[in-house]
Order: structure tokens, then sequence, then C-alpha cells
């Protein structure tokens, strides 16, 4: 082999030149031979486009393979098994083959794998992990199939998931796995070069099934042969390079189970199509969920260098933001309308679930348990370093119990458990400020009480009730957080209105003009006749100079203008409402109205 093949660099670009050709060859084969993918009530793209892509990443990664790549047993063992898997997808995308069928593939191509000894070495226990890696296997080239459902996701993701495996082998000196993803990294870029939105080819089940089973089994490389640390490793490496595609499945899975839905069904719920229905394109919310692999894909790399309990605090925190992601994603509305969506939950699970609504609060209760933990575990971080195996870890194991129970209980006491996290506001800011420093009171004299307080330290101690409100804070704002990174586009659906008052009044008819959409308006900006607030901004949109309405109105193309104050003299609301005549502008005024109910 030539010396620059071993330049992973190298090997990268002239995989990614084939992917090129091969894709374009592919796209246009299946044109002629109407290998085409018509739009569906149940899909998201709506135009034909052409199908079997995979094969072109397929291609790609066998010309590559036999150029650079050495012929390892673990080489060719995946590269046989994906193949494999490649086939069964074929015969899908031709024939359409039944799921048992497919399923059936898949559990000969996992077989052949673990029959030449490559499996994950988590138990110690061989019919245990054996079964543990069919289901890895199979679970992750079904993910990748199921996320396979916007332009560029999948390809995309792959990508970033092979790039951060390569990564890990790179640090491991993993020199020939680090080829294999290398050729395997450029056939999924030349794809996704055609892929991305707007998508001129999709990659089909021969794709989704071969970059999935590669991936799953690429990733076990970086498992045997002693070159993991431990069983943290074992399972934190591989599911956060390919969090993304473990993250959708699961979640889309629970969902719809919930509703009665099947989970092999197609449909507009996944996690993609979540983010457009909160306002993002199509493009944004691919960008958006390859930037949350990328993030993942890099914990990766700290985990497998970090000491065990640093992994797991890390862990912990991601998991944690994982999951308030996905309540909040589940509370998004994907479908046509509510009476679908009634129609499909009426089962008993749904019923179930939808009448527990009060018992989000044993979740806050246990989410609060795990952040007085992270937050202790991390104060004596701070102040002593790696700490383990010393007596300061004792010190935190012995008082940790104590620490939890009591602030737990001075959140119940003063009242951190009776908000709601999406109305969170400043005086909710001062009960967890409360909650936090009754609890490090009580914590303090309790060390005092029980131990004397002798070898703890006070600095701990406030390093720690500092992080504790922190972390209240950020929990709780997390949903008014994701709200404001994925903010409404400013598009032309809704009558573009402006907010005559830039104080609180014009403030609450913000909120109440984003939050219900039904009025079927769209806020450009606001107006104010004090001139201080010119050009400053409110929940990001300006505040126009009430000066300059005409011009604005105008430079705007305002349809609407919205009085949200009552202080409004006579005099200048009839100069506003010349103004408005003149320009063709629809002059309306909020009110709050309070009214009494007729019983009779």
């Amino acid at each position: 082999m030539l010396s620059f093949a071993k330049d992973p660099y190298v090997v990268v670009v002239v995989s990614f030149i084939l992917g090129l050709v091969m894709t374009f060859a592919v796209r246009r084969f299946a044109w002629k031979y109407d290998f085409v993918a018509r739009p569906k009530s149940d899909r998201w793209h709506n135009r034909p486009t052409a199908m079997l892509g995979g094969a072109a990443i397929f291609l790609a990664t066998a010309g590559a393979f036999i150029l650079f790549v050495p012929m390892t047993r673990s080489s060719l063992i995946i590269f046989g098994g994906s193949t494999l898997l490649f086939l069964v997808g074929l015969i899908d995308d031709i024939l359409n083959i039944r799921p048992y069928q497919k399923l059936i593939g898949q559990l000969i191509g996992a077989g052949v794998v673990i029959a030449f000894g490559l499996k994950l070495p988590i138990t110690g226990y061989e019919i245990v992990d054996i079964w543990i890696t069919v289901f890895w296997l199979i679970g992750i080239t079904n993910a990748i199939n199921l996320l396979d459902n916007m332009d560029g996701l999948a390809a995309g993701i792959a990508t970033i998931g092979a790039v951060s495996l390569g990564l890990n082998f790179a640090g491991n000196a993993q020199a020939d796995d680090l080829l294999l993803i290398a050729v395997f990294v450029g056939a999924l870029l030349g794809f996704l070069v055609f892929n991305f939105n707007p998508a001129s080819i999709f990659m089909g089940d021969c794709g989704s099934m071969f970059v999935g089973f590669l991936l799953g089994s690429a990733v076990m490389l970086n498992q045997t042969g002693g070159k993991s640390r431990g069983l943290l490793p074992i399972l934190a490496v591989p599911v956060l390079i390919l969090f993304v595609p473990i993250f959708d499945t699961t979640f889309v899975t629970i969902l719809r189970k919930v509703w009665g839905r099947k989970a092999s069904q197609g449909g507009r719920d996944h996690t993609s199509h979540r983010l457009v229905a909160l306002g993002l394109s199509e493009r944004a919310a691919v960008l958006m969920l390859y930037s949350f692999a990328i993030g993942a894909g890099a914990l990766s790399l700290v985990v497998a260098r970090l000491e065990v309990t640093q992994s797991l605090a890390l862990i912990s925190i991601f998991s944690i933001v994982l999951v308030i992601i996905g309540v909040y994603l589940s509370k998004v509305k994907v479908y046509e309308s509510e009476e679908e969506a009634l129609k499909l939950g009426s089962n008993a699970a749904f019923a179930f679930l939808v009448n527990i609504s009060y018992k989000r609060r044993i979740f806050e209760v246990f989410l609060d348990a795990f952040l007085i933990t992270l937050s202790y575990y991390t104060a004596f971080v701070i102040v002593f370093g790696s700490f383990e195996n010393t007596p300061n870890w004792d010190l935190f194991l012995k008082s940790l119990p104590i620490l939890v129970l009591l602030k737990l209980s001075a959140f119940l006491i003063v009242g951190v458990y009776r908000g709601l996290w999406r109305y969170t506001s400043i005086g909710d800011l001062i009960t967890f400020a409360k909650g936090s420093a009754i609890g490090s009171v009580l914590s303090v004299l309790a060390l005092l009480l029980l131990y004397r307080f002798e070898y703890y330290s006070r600095t701990v101690l406030i390093v720690d009730a500092i992080l504790v409100f922190g972390a209240l804070v950020g929990s709780r704002m997390m949903f008014r957080l994701i709200r404001q990174a994925i903010p409404l586009p400013m598009g032309s659906e809704g009558r573009r209105a402006l907010i005559y008052g830039a104080g609180d009044g014009g403030e609450m008819v913000l909120r109440e003009l984003r939050n219900n959409p039904k009025l079927n308006f769209l806020p450009v900006g606001f107006i104010d006749d004090d001139q201080l607030k010119t050009d400053k901004l409110i929940h990001g949109l300006r505040v126009f100079s009430a000066d300059k309405i005409a011009e604005t109105c105008d430079e705007k193309k305002i349809s609407e203008i919205l009085i949200s104050t009552s202080k409004l003299d006579p005099d200048k609301l009839r100069d506003l409402r010349d103004i408005c005549r003149e320009s063709n502008v629809s002059l309306k005024r909020v009110r709050m109205s309070i009214e009494p109910v007729d019983f009779e």
C-alpha cells in the first residue's frame, strides 16, 4: 500500500470524489428506470425524488475500501455484514418485502458479525453479551432507517457519528480502523451533496440499513481488544456517538405507543418534524440536529478520557437536559387536527398517561435529587480537584444523603414545587434562592450536630449552595430557553402588525400573539412615544419611533396596528387614526375585559 494511502485525509477526499460520481450515476439510473419515491400522506417530501442513493454510498465505500483499507479480520467482518444488510435493503427497495423478512436479514447480519468474534463485552457472560450485541446492531440499523425522514438528516447525522468515532480511533492509535471510517465518511459526504435540502436523491432502505449496520458494528471496534477502560465507556461512548438516532427512535417509539400507533408505521412525528412545527425551516431543523450530534460526539471524546465519576456527572447533566428537551418536544402538536390526535389516543395507555399529569411533581423531586447530587459533587471537584479514593470521597458519600433530604425539604417548605415551569418569573427566582439558602443552612447545622463539622470544607458548602441555585434556575428556565433557541421565523404568514406601546401592556400583547397562532397575527415590532425606547429590543422585536409611523408601516408592509395602552390621549388617537387611514392600515385596540357570567 502506498504511503499516501495511509493518510486518512487523502482517503476521505478520494472516497468523497467516488461518492459524488456514484451518486450522480445512480440518480440518472433511478430516473431512467423509474426508481422514484413519490409523495405520500405519511411522508415528508412533496415532490418525486430519485431512490437507491444507498447504492451510491455502498459502491463508493466498497471502491475506496478495496483501495485503502487493510484487509484485516475485523474490517472484512464489518464490511461483509454491512454488505449483506445492503442487499436486504436493496431487495426491500425493489420488491417491498415485509418487516419480519427484513428483521430476519438483520439477524443474519448480526449473526455473521458475532460468529467471527465481534461483540460488546459488557457483562462478561458470553451469551448475555451476544444478545446485547444483537439488540445493539438491529437497534442502530433501524434507528438510522427511522431517522431518514428529512432531506440530509440521516446521512448528515451518520457522517457526524462516523467522524466522532474516527476521532476516538485516532486517540486510541487504531490506524486501520481509522482508515475504514475515513472511507465511510468520504462516501457519505459525496452522497450528502445531492441529499441535503433540497434533496435530489434519497438513500432508501439499502442505504439506511447499510449505513446503520456499518456504524453500529464499527463502534464495537472501540470496545474490543482491551481498548476500553470499563463498563462506562463501553456503554457511554457508542451511545453518545449515535445519540441523535437513538434519541429519535426512543422518543418516537414511546409517543407512538402512547397514542396507540405502530412504532414501525411511517409518520410526521419525529424530532425533526416537531422542530419544524415549532417554526424552524426544514434546513434549520436538520442543522439543529446536526449541532446536537456534534455536541454528543464531543462529549463522547471527553467521557472516554475522564475519571469514571466525572464521566457519570457529565452524562447525568446531559441526560437531564435530554429529558427536558424530550418533554418539551412531546407537547408539540404534529397532527393536522386535534380530532385525529384524539382518535389515535383513544386507548387505555393514553388515558392513563393523560390522567396522571399531576405526577409531574414526582419527576421534579427526582430531578432535584439528581441536581443536588451533581452540585455537591461538582463543588468538591472545584475545591479539591479529582478526589476519588481520598478521605474527601468518604466525606462526600457520608454526607450526601443528608444534604439531599434536607435540601428537598427546604424546597418543599419555601414552595419550589408550586410553580409551573413555563411561567417561571423573578418571584420564582427569589423562591429558589430562599430554598437554596435554607437548605444549605440546614445542611451545615446537620453536619455540625452529627459530625462536629470535622474535616468538612466550608468553601465546598458555599460553592454547593451557588451551584444548587443555578441548577434550579437552569432546569426551570429550560422550556423558555428552548423557545428562545427556536425563534419563530419572520415569514409572511399572518397579518403583519405593529404593537403601539412598548411597556408591560405591549409585552403582554406580544406574548399572547405568539402563544395563540389562531389569532393569525405576525408581530413585527413596537411603536412608542418615548424616544428613549427607540431602537431598543423587546423579545427580539425593535421599538420604532411614533414620529415615523407612516414610514415604518410602508417599510415593514404593516397591515394592522394594535394599541396595547389605555393611556393614549384623544388627540394622539385621532392623529394615529388619520395616519392609519392614509397608509391603508387597520387600527385596533387590545383590551382585557372582565364580564359577569349570566346564569339564566
